[in-house]
């Protein structure tokens, strides 16, 4: 049974009320167990979980500590290309967007390794925007060679793809594929995704499925904070991370939180989180799932990433930059898909983290220390 049969037991509007229903004393119950199930996780991310975020913090932080000890994993940004075949309503890469658009040619991409390497990553995270014409699989197979040479961990973030497919991938180099279903509500979805193959639901939410079964070494999971109720949206990324590591437990298991950022063709956003409400998202997530990674990127704010990474996060990007040729080429005129919120240079976040007590790890584990 793959996820798309199993959501059919959760309904949107019933989740959303027992999330609004549960009592202080479900909050209490769900602080008190050693392994959460997802009605505990309902509670914690429910409004009445907030007189007990301090709570939440603390053991959210003891358990990171326990599992990860005290390392933030710095990782950065490629992107390739900003050509989609898609169109989204919150997107900057959208393809109604008429902007100046632009895919890295060989060249180019071993230009930006050098650059990147020269800030000291060995982690890499490859982006590009939904175009199986321009940055398909072949594309992909002419770029990790060269991507390879410099980075010891390839992470990408590309349009879903076939099983087949991914396991080409994983032969030319890809440690971990990141696929955000965006939002898990289907009327909601077909709101936002008008055209393109993203407009397929099914296929999105299956993805993960064809990952495990690929054999992928890590998957990346979430929604896209703000295009629907959050904590609604968060419990089905919860019970999809839930479903994963029961049939796929051979692979590892990341997590982001993205709110919506200013970009071109900008949107009102429908459910807003503030700053309080992320500190109790990323706790909620850390007790229920102890083994699971916790990544915050550059759309928040220095002040906020500042003081939330002891409490449950285990990676970071720095330095980043959305717009293809970024690195080599600041003067490059091609959109950026989002507006970068803290702008810091990889050495002065490398500076900030340890002098909170952390070690900065540059590069993710290697297949010989995960038996993979």
């Amino acid at each position: 049974m793959s996820f798309s049969e199993q959501i059919k037991n959760y309904q949107w509007d019933d989740i959303r009320l027992s999330i609004y229903g549960k009592s202080e004393n479900d909050v209490k119950r769900a602080l008190s167990k050693e392994r959460l199930d997802l009605e505990d996780f309902k509670a914690l991310i429910s409004p009445a979980a907030e007189p007990f975020l301090e709570q939440m913090a603390q053991k959210s932080q003891q358990l990171t500590q326990q599992r990860f000890g005290k390392t933030q994993q710095f990782f950065i940004p490629l992107y390739l290309s900003n050509m989609c075949s898609n169109i989204c309503t919150y997107c900057g890469f959208s393809m109604h967007n008429a902007i100046r658009r632009k895919t890295l040619d060989m060249k180019e991409i071993e230009d930006e390794c050098l650059a990147i390497k020269k800030m000291g990553f060995a982690h890499i995270l490859l982006v590009t925007g939904e175009s199986e014409r321009k940055v398909g699989v072949e594309y992909f197979k002419q770029a990790l060679p060269i991507i390879k040479k410099h980075f010891s961990h390839i992470s990408i973030e590309v349009q879903p793809l076939d099983q087949h497919e991914y396991e080409a991938l994983i032969e030319y180099g890809v440690d971990a594929v990141l696929v955000y279903q965006e939002t898990y509500n289907p009327v909601t979805y077909a709101e936002h995704h008008l055209k393109g193959k993203k407009s397929d639901f099914k296929y999105r939410l299956d993805t993960h499925d064809r990952l495990g079964k690929a054999g992928m070494l890590k998957m990346g999971l979430g929604c896209l904070i703000g295009l629907e109720e959050w904590r609604t949206d968060c419990f089905y990324v919860a019970a999809h991370l839930n479903y994963l590591e029961k049939i796929y437990w051979q692979s590892r298991y990341a997590i982001s939180f993205p709110r919506l950022r200013p970009c071109a063709g900008g949107m009102e956003i429908k459910s807003v989180m503030d700053d309080k409400e992320l500190v109790q998202l990323i706790c909620a997530y850390r007790l229920f799932s102890p083994e699971v990674e916790l990544s915050l990127s550059t759309r928040e704010s220095e002040h906020f990433r500042d003081h939330v990474l002891p409490l449950g996060i285990t990676s970071l990007s720095a330095g980043s930059s959305t717009q293809p040729g970024g690195y080599a080429a600041t003067s490059t005129k091609a959109l950026e898909q989002f507006e970068i919120s803290d702008d810091r240079s990889p050495a002065k976040m490398a500076k900030l983290v340890k002098s909170k007590g952390f070690e900065v790890v540059w590069k993710d584990w290697d297949h010989s220390l995960t038996g993979k």
